[in-house]
């Protein structure tokens, strides 16, 4: 590997220090945004969707040697990911030869003194820029053309000078599909009142703005192609994430953040925030633009956007430029102007925001030319530290591994023999995708009093990304800041845990002393080497474990392809095999399919040549997804969920629901986390207030009277409901039928505003549950697992009467609930009901207090939803 590396320094070495730098082509050699799409980028009420886009910045790639298109990954729906390269002509020539240096820069922690000073000295500043991922903030991926434009055709004096030292990396759109989601929904509605509206459901295939809360789970394809060009190929020094926020308070917000921070990263990367953030301000400020603020709402103590790479030793930032209606401008008087969260208090020259914006019209224009201006910015930073960067970034490749060596914990390790054995294979395939390096146990090993086993996996700390694998292993402990000394505590912008092992059912433990012998007794894995090694075993009947995730998926998949799918009622051992209750079995009549099916799994199920005893065939439930028009993220989690494992399942808007038969149609019907108000009504809450969101009048109606009696039929008759989040409440007050003799309460209620009164406050942990053992909605379940909860609801049950039953299937214990994050008061849940069972007339009712698919970041409970969905 030395050798080669060598080879590539010797080659840049062997460009003439002197030689002359191609200057950057006269503006009319190249076609300006105006004259390709006929109007300036950021012009009111234009906006090009994102295969325009493309096809300027292919066109610039023919036309300037200072640029160039590389495709890296797909959407969801399809559409091809591009990443852009704008440097000097001379430096896109030596682009992989320059790849090759950050390679080494980011993740070789001995290079010798002298081939590191020639890195230094010959390689560049690598600067990332990601537009638009939330796609209803359209500025930054407007923007996109003109920036590229301007630099490879030199109109900002300077920055060609700049370009011989830096390689601007740009992903033009982070969410290709939402922007033109958004672009067509805003062109439709152009000169009607609802232009500039919200664009009705998330502006994604599945998650909409949850797709900027997934750079830990990378469970969306957009984020994973961007990760990857951090985690595994590039490896930029510096990233960028460009935003927007409200249309009402400061105008553009650059680094550094506002307190809490997250304590695994360095302080060296801190302090570069402020390098960079504080050149933002003074350059933007002096070109004339105002409103800039620092330190202000965000914080920076939560992995999952895209600025996770600060936990790969990446100098990460963040951008929010104020919004205006997609591409509708909008007129702010002087006295809406205001400021919300952390870091101002009034909106007023400060130290934050040393020149305010006055109010007045703020235009899709000024956005692009905010974007704008703050990339010079960020380039012309980069260039003139351009050294100091490259070596910052080895500095801290070597304080990593150094203290990996030093300073506990020094190793994760987790058992091969694990409850679910597929999520821990799946956990170490993520692990492997974030550039985690992972071995295995050559022999057996007693550690700290306990005794490890041939094949245990193990994550030594000791390598450059260990920032990153201390945040993810670790149960999570909120760093309490307060604003003065005794006084209020700053507040968590987002959630507060995301440790992987906890939130996917793993054992994991964490060697807290040095054990110098063992690094000798562990091999190194590849990434093939995590690649499952399987062959299906002969027989006519294939036989899953109901602890495993996966084995779910193998059975919806196969009743879905038409093979016969069977289901144990209780434990069953055959062969040398014990199977749990809740485990499948299924017929495979046809080879083929089966194999399909198979070729997917990270476990080899059992070959069986006959059918043993106990088991019972099942079928397939027609299930209805309830998803409102709202931009429902977590309805889409559920599709997200669903599609994954191969569960067949038919989206149903609020306002259809009254018009269905509901009992014809579905045995089963699925209410994701979104309020009462708007499933019933469409109507949002703010506070005490209610009002009617800004979409298009047909898509804000809710079920109505008509359509929640249509449920209540559909659960009297036999229906099954399953219930989480805020949905919960349609079911906690009083059902009022038709007839109002008839009305009645379900044994439960949500105490959660009492509770919340009396101080509970939960911002998004994993608190602990015990669970009720042998029942059909705990197959495959260990005792307890962590499950994450927000506070509301909270559920007590009573005494049922008339044709009702309820039964407590989770619980919170007493003494220590919260595993990982932040909690107030958190033992005013104890004893409480997490997860409850009614009954009413013929039908079923399943209620969770906590959100079990949260963002796709809990496989550790998605069985209590697998074995509802197939209660009989």
């Amino acid at each position: 590997m030395k050798k080669y590396f060598s080879l590539c320094i010797v080659a840049l070495l062997l460009i003439p220090a002197t030689a002359t730098k191609l200057p950057a082509q006269p503006p009319q050699a190249i076609t300006s945004p105006e004259t390709f799409f006929g109007f300036k980028p950021g012009t009111d009420q234009k906006m090009f969707t994102y295969a325009r886009m493309m096809d300027y910045l292919k066109l610039l790639e023919q036309e300037s040697e200072m640029i160039r298109v590389l495709q890296v990954g797909e959407t969801e729906l399809g559409k091809p990911m591009y990443l852009v390269f704008i440097s000097s002509a001379e430096n896109l020539r030596q682009l992989e030869a320059l790849k090759e240096i950050n390679r080494h820069l980011a993740l070789d922690s001995a290079i010798p003194e002298r081939e590191r000073e020639a890195m230094i000295r010959d390689g560049k500043a690598f600067v990332m820029a990601t537009m638009s991922m939330h796609s209803n903030e359209t500025g930054p991926a407007q923007a996109a053309p003109l920036i590229a434009y301007n630099l490879v055709a030199g109109v900002e004096p300077g920055m060609t000078e700049h370009l011989n030292e830096v390689v601007f990396m740009m992903v033009p759109s982070h969410n290709p599909d939402g922007q033109d989601m958004i672009v067509n929904h805003y062109n439709q509605y152009l000169g009607t009142e609802y232009e500039g509206s919200s664009q009705p459901g998330v502006y994604h295939k599945y998650v909409g703005h949850n797709i900027n809360r997934d750079f830990i789970t990378l469970s969306m394809k957009e984020n994973q192609a961007v990760a990857d060009i951090y985690n595994l190929d590039w490896h930029p020094h510096v990233l960028v994430e460009k935003h927007q926020m409200g249309m009402t308070g400061v105008r553009y917000f650059v680094p550094p953040n506002h307190d809490p921070i997250a304590e695994n990263i360095d302080e060296t990367l801190w302090n570069w925030s402020w390098v960079f953030g504080s050149n933002m301000s003074r350059d933007m400020t002096a070109k004339g633009l105002t409103g800039i603020s620092q330190q202000y709402i965000f914080d920076n103590y939560w992995p999952g956007s895209t600025e996770t790479s600060l936990w790969k030793n990446v100098i990460s930032l963040l951008t929010e430029a104020a919004s205006v209606q997609l591409a509708t401008p909008v007129y702010v008087e002087p006295n809406e102007l205001q400021v919300g969260g952390k870091g101002l208090s009034d909106y007023k020259k400060s130290i934050n925001m040393p020149i305010p914006w006055p109010g007045g019209w703020w235009r899709l224009g000024d956005i692009v030319e905010y974007e704008v201006e703050s990339t010079y910015s960020l380039i012309r930073t980069a260039s003139r530290q351009k050294n100091e960067i490259l070596t910052s970034r080895n500095d801290l490749v070597r304080k990593e591994v150094e203290r990996g060596r030093n300073e506990a914990p020094f190793f994760y390790i987790m058992p091969a023999q694990q409850h679910d054995a597929g999520e821990l294979y799946a956990m170490l395939q993520l692990l492997d995708r974030h550039g985690v390096k992972l071995y295995r146990m050559k022999q057996d090993a007693t550690l700290e009093g306990r005794i490890f086993k041939t094949g245990d996996y193990v994550i030594p700390l000791s390598q450059p990304f260990r920032p990153f694998i201390k945040e993810v292993m670790e149960s999570q402990q909120f760093p309490v800041r307060r604003y003065s000394p005794g006084g209020e505590m700053i507040r968590p912008y987002d959630i507060t845990s995301w440790s992987l092992p906890l939130h996917r059912g793993i054992t994991s433990f964490e060697i807290t002393q040095k054990q110098p012998q063992l690094e000798a007794q562990l091999e190194l894995l590849s990434t093939e080497n995590l690649k499952p090694q399987k062959t299906m075993g002969e027989g006519d009947y294939q036989v899953f474990s109901a602890n495993n995730n996966e084995s779910y998926s193998a059975a919806f998949k196969a009743m879905a392809a038409g093979l016969e799918v069977f289901r144990s009622s209780r434990e069953i051992s055959f062969a040398g095999h014990t199977f749990p209750a809740g485990s499948f079995m299924v017929r495979t009549t046809n080879r083929s399919t089966m194999q399909e099916i198979f070729d997917d799994l990270l476990l080899a199920p059992v070959a069986l040549q006959s059918q043993p005893e106990g088991f019972s065939k099942i079928a397939l439930p027609r299930i209805a997804l309830v998803e409102t028009w709202l931009h429902d993220m977590d309805a889409g989690w559920a599709r997200f969920l669903f599609d994954t494992y191969g569960i067949p399942y038919t989206v149903v808007r609020p306002s259809e629901v009254a018009g269905l038969n509901l009992q014809q149609r579905f045995e089963v019907i699925v209410f994701p986390d979104m309020g009462k108000d708007q499933l019933m009504q469409g109507t949002q809450q703010r506070g005490e207030q209610y009002f009617i969101p800004f979409y298009p009048r047909e898509y804000v109606k809710g079920m109505g009277k008509e359509g929640w009696q249509n449920v209540l039929d559909f659960i009297q008759n036999g229906g099954k409901i399953l219930s989480w989040g805020r949905s919960v409440d349609l079911f906690t007050g009083t059902m009022e039928p038709k007839a109002p003799a008839e009305s009645f309460r379900l044994p439960v209620n949500n105490v959660a505003q009492r509770l919340g009164g009396q101080g509970l406050n939960i911002p998004g942990s994993l608190l602990k549950i015990n669970l009720l053992p042998s029942h059909p909605l705990t197959y495959g379940m260990p005792a307890n697992i962590g499950v994450f909860h927000r506070s509301n609801p909270v559920l007590q049950t009573s005494i049922p009467q008339f044709d009702m039953d309820r039964r407590v299937i989770g619980s919170f214990p007493e003494g220590e609930l919260l595993m990982s994050g932040f909690a107030e008061k958190a033992e005013l849940l104890e004893k409480t009901p997490a997860m409850v069972w009614l009954r009413k007339g013929k039908g079923q009712i399943v209620l969770y207090s906590f959100t079990p698919n949260f963002r796709g970041s809990t496989p550790v409970a998605n069985k209590l939803i697998f074995n509802a969905l197939l209660l009989e």
